[in-house]
């Protein structure tokens, strides 16, 4: 079985499809409208010359015009969401080894998970007492008391 120009143009689309799900930066997909264009024209009959072209030209119109639209609402800049680590800072966590800097013990729990953590201001902080958590550094979290 042989495949058709037109057919050729249409799997390798749907390979940069597929490639877009693993890449942030859209340019695979407008490669792949680039390809059905292309897939387009082949169905057309156009010798390769006009498939290269409408190629281009699709690929050329999606960067241009659709991959900024696509950037501006599918990224939208203040609405980043926090994850992992990122995600604690501003969180309450409650002292399960007391805190003191000087001797460089503390821990603290926070959804179950145990954290090595130091004061910023560098103040004793009882076992059982609650914490916010400042910042984090590698895998210390800098916090203050909650009275």
């Amino acid at each position: 079985m042989e495949l058709a120009v037109w057919q050729i143009w249409t799997i390798a689309a749907i390979v940069l499809f597929i490639a877009e799900v693993f890449t942030p930066s859209f340019l695979s997909a407008c490669l792949g409208i680039g390809c059905l264009m292309a897939a387009t024209a082949a169905g057309l009959e156009t010798e390769m010359t006009g498939q290269l072209t409408a190629f281009s030209l699709g690929t050329l119109a999606a960067f241009f015009g659709v991959r900024p639209i696509m950037l501006r609402y599918g990224h939208r800049k203040g609405e980043m969401l926090a994850t992992n680590v990122d995600a604690l800072v501003g969180r309450k966590a409650r002292v399960v080894v007391a805190i003191d800097n000087q001797k460089g013990e503390g821990r603290v729990a926070v959804d179950g998970d145990d954290w090595k953590a130091e004061t910023a201001t560098g103040e004793l902080v009882e076992k059982g007492s609650w914490v916010r958590i400042l910042r984090v550094e590698s895998t210390l979290l800098i916090v203050e008391s909650v009275n």
